[in-house]
Parts: C-alpha cells; structure tokens; sequence
C-alpha cells in the first residue's frame, strides 16, 4: 500500500521434473504499485468451517427468502411510477436530476443488489425462476445485465481475489493510471462503467439463451416506454443507474467490501505469512443495510453466501465471537471520501492470488438442464 511498509508473499517456482514447486518467504516492501499478494487459502471457507463446527444450527438458515420477490416487485414499481411523472420533466433539470440521485439511485442500487442476492438462487427454489426474476429486476436498469453477472458473481466468491478469475479486482491498467487523488475520484465516480467494462476484458462468456432472453426483453420494454411516454422514461433509468454506482452513500460498498484499508501489522521474527495477512473482506453494520439486502454484512455473506439478506443478522448474532473482531467500516460515504484522499488507500489496495498456484474455478453462464427444468 501507498507511503507504508507493507508484507507480501514473495515465491520462487522451481520446475523440478516437470513439477512446480513453491516456497514461501516474507519480505518487506515500501512499493506502492503492487497487489498485496498472497498464497493463503481465502479465509471465508476456513471461518465457515470452524462455525459451523461450533454452531451446526447455522445450516438452517440457508435456504430462499419469499419476501425477495414482494421486494423486488415493490421496487420496479416504484421506479416505474417515478420515470412516468417525469416524462414532461427536462432531463437537465433539479427535478429530474434529484428524483434520479435520491429516489432513482437509491432504489436502482437496491436492484442491483437484489439481482446479487437472486443470482445465489435465494428468491426461489427452482435456478429458472431466479434467472427470470432477476431480467425483471433489470428492467428499470435500463441496459440488460442480469444474465452476465451471475456466471462473473459466483465466479468472485468461488475465485476470490484470483488473478485473472475474479473480475472485482481492478486491473493493473487502472491500478496505474488512476493512482492518484484525481485518479481515484475519477474512478469513485465513474465505477458503474468499471464493474460493467472490466469483466469483459479478463475473459468472456459464452453467449447463452438466457442472456438472448435478458437482452431481448430488457430491448422490448426500453422501445415500449419511449414508444408510449417518451425518451425521459429510458433517460431516468439510466441515470439512475448511473447515479447509483457513482458518488452515491449505497454505492459505497463497491469499495468498502474488499479494499484493503487497514495497516498490514509489521512483520516479527516469529511472524509467518498468515499472521501477517491483511483482512480481505470488511462488513459494514449502518443504517444503509436497510435499501441494500444487507449486503454490508459482506463477511457474513462470503461465509455462507446460501443465507439470505434477511437471515444474515441472525448468523451474526449467532456467530458473534468470529465476526465482532473483525475490523469493519462505520459509513459507507466515508469510505468513498477516505478511499479518495487518504494515500494509504488505492486500487492497489487489494489482496490478489496467483492463478497458477492457487485454486479457483470459473463459473460457467451455460442454460442448464436444471434450469430448463428437465431435472
């Protein structure tokens, strides 16, 4: 991390017969252009190992959460309702541009969170009926995504912090060039763009019927509203998407749930590699949880990303003793504030793993027979 002393997990590969093998040492480091780079197991399967050893009863909070969809109906419909009393209303207006920060937003970033929670099949039993609510959660969003981010999503929690698998993690061209107080306000405005650009610039999916179908309909619905009532309806759509991902206090989460913001502890004699380990994951216990599904409580999530938003405090409060020592953050607002101008804080700041050495699988998008309900 930027103008401090950080531990990294230097390696060597030695190919002995065709075979790598791998040492580990610690060193330090005053670089401020590199990863946090470790060769540790990410530690949410460990933590939900020794927790669900300590607490079995855990378990039965996995499962579906019915009211998700009452939500998510509410919603859209709200969004709906919003981009039609607008559709007189100068897009370049106070007006148009606080309905879109304030309600838009708001309720945009609460889909974008819903198709998360939909993407771990949490709405539903059945994978299909959580791949068709997740289009219709997309609709007030105005591009269709819903389809591509769940393959990248799980992809994230099964690879995390794997190079070149997970797609949360900026890429060395953006670590570099924005690797300053304007740099990072740019990018803290403008993150919707990276979350939805980067992924395709790792690697690509395969194109599926469900994306055919999300796009489709996601393209039918935009032409019906500007046919109907006019372009102002697709504009209060996409900027309130816009908005959402930018400098909006919900979209405060992007940054706050995997950037490193802690002091790395420095190293001691009797130090190994995974004393020395940055936290990677920080949960968030604010107000904000209430439009969010409560993903702030991120730690909780990655644990047990089958527990749904509204069994997650009830995991914590069971699980406390793993969760309260954990550093966590107090508002989602200053972490963008901090993130821009503290220079302890980057796109750096990220703890990342060799693909190579560590393991991770890719989540394919394929339409399943399971999907289709042949099974």
């Amino acid at each position: 991390m930027a103008l401090q002393k950080t531990v990294v997990v230097s390696r060597k590969a030695h190919h002995l017969h065709g075979a790598t093998k791998v040492t580990e040492s610690c060193q330090q480091t005053t670089s401020a252009d590199d990863w946090l780079w470790t060769y540790q197991e990410e530690p949410h399967r460990s933590r939900r190992q020794l927790i669900i050893k300590a607490h079995p009863e855990v378990t039965k909070l996995c499962g579906p959460e019915p009211l998700t969809k009452y939500v998510v109906a509410l919603v859209v419909l709200l969004q709906f309702l919003c981009a039609y009393m607008l559709k007189d209303t100068p897009v370049l207006s106070w007006r148009f541009f606080l309905t879109a920060y304030i309600i838009g937003g708001t309720a945009n970033q609460n889909l974008f969170l819903a198709i998360h929670e939909i993407s771990h099949n949490l709405a539903f039993r059945k994978p299909l009926s959580n791949r068709l609510l997740a289009i219709f959660a997309n609709l007030p969003i105005g591009i269709p995504y819903s389809a591509s981010f769940r393959p990248y999503h799980l992809t994230h929690h099964k690879s995390l912090g794997v190079d070149g698998l997970d797609v949360d993690l900026p890429t060395a061209l953006e670590a570099m060039f924005l690797n300053s107080v304007l740099g990072k306000a740019f990018f803290a405005t403008f993150q919707i763009f990276f979350y939805a650009l980067r992924p395709m610039a790792i690697y690509r999916l395969p194109f599926s019927w469900i994306h055919v179908l999300n796009i489709v309909t996601q393209v039918f619905v935009d032409i019906v509203f500007v046919k109907t009532t006019g372009w102002n309806v697709l504009w209060y759509f996409l900027w309130s998407s816009f908005l959402a991902g930018s400098l909006h206090p919900c979209a405060g989460h992007f940054i706050a749930e995997h950037y490193v913001f802690e002091k790395t502890p420095e190293p001691s004699p009797k130090s190994s590699p995974s004393s020395i380990l940055p936290v990677e994951t920080y949960s968030y216990y604010g107000i904000l949880n209430v439009v969010t599904y409560n993903v702030g409580l991120h730690n909780e999530h990655h644990d047990f990303p089958a527990i749904p938003w509204t069994r997650l405090w009830k995991l914590r409060d069971i699980a406390h003793e793993f969760y309260e020592p954990l550093p966590q953050h107090k508002s989602w607002a200053w972490v963008i504030w901090q993130f821009i101008w503290d220079p302890n804080v980057s796109l750096w700041s990220r703890v990342k793993r060799d693909h190579a050495t560590t393991k991770g699988r890719k989540v394919g998008s394929e339409w399943t027979k399971e999907e289709l309900g042949q099974d």
